[in-house]
């Protein structure tokens, strides 16, 4: 973008000036409303303590893999290369060791 160094500059009061009159033109233009209907954005969210007992939720569980330790501390399973330390023969991951 090229500038005109020679052209006059606007000092600070006319720059106010300015952007006090594009805010009067927005506020009267009305146009910008967007429509939502809150039923729909609303039937997503779970509520705390709602009745979920009519849901069922299945899992597959898989047994802990040769790379795998599950943590003294958090008794999280993690792989290997998460391995910090054992403390009494127990191993501890990098999380918990922090």
């Amino acid at each position: 973008m090229a500038t005109d160094y020679d052209a006059p500059r606007k000092n600070d009061d006319e720059l106010n000036e300015d952007s006090i009159e594009e805010l009067k033109a927005r506020r009267n233009d009305k146009s910008g409303s967007v429509d939502v209907d809150e039923t729909e954005q609303a039937e997503g969210f779970e509520l705390p303590g709602a009745d979920l007992s009519d849901q069922e939720l299945s899992v597959h569980v898989l047994p802990r893999q040769q790379d795998e330790f599950t943590c003294s501390r958090c008794f999280l399973v993690h792989h290997r290369s998460q391995l910090a330390k054992e403390v009494g023969g127990m191993p501890v991951c990098t999380e918990c060791a922090a």
